[in-house]
């Protein structure tokens, strides 16, 4: 299966948050939407960078009490691992296993952010196309060909 399948079966809604922005408002935005990142960027278009809950935990380790009124692109991953709508979920599994991405915005090709793609929805796809198999398989045996 295609990104662009995942995306028309779920949507194109990223949920982002500015550059500029405390990490106490990314964390409520995490909270608000119910996902484990925003894609960091400042016009709903381009990738500036990704915040995910595991580099809130790491700023709050590190910064302490502090960490609440940083700016979002102080503690952002800024080598953001991105796919296409033109990638496979087989070629997802392998980089998200790879790099250790649990969330990939979708770029187009003028690079403008279309989606996101997370470890649940890849996981969800292979789980439908493993039970379609298992359904064909069942149906070929209880024919008898």
């Amino acid at each position: 299966m295609l990104v662009s399948s995942i995306l028309a079966r779920k949507g194109h809604f990223v949920a982002t948050v500015r550059g500029d922005a405390p990490l106490a408002e990314a964390s409520r935005a995490l909270a608000r939407h119910g996902i484990g990142a925003l894609v960091v960027s400042d016009d709903d278009v381009t990738v500036q960078g990704i915040i995910s809950e595991r580099d809130l935990a790491h700023a709050l380790a590190t910064h302490g009490s502090a960490a609440p009124l940083l700016d979002v692109r102080a503690v952002m991953t800024r080598d953001v691992t991105t796919c296409s709508p033109h990638d496979t979920c087989d070629h997802l599994m392998a980089v998200m296993t790879e790099r250790r991405a649990r969330h990939l915005p979708v770029l187009d090709s003028q690079s403008h952010l279309v989606g996101i793609i997370s470890i649940g929805d890849v996981v969800r796809d292979r789980v439908d196309e493993l039970q379609t198999e298992t359904q064909v398989l069942h149906e070929y045996i209880q024919s008898g060909r």
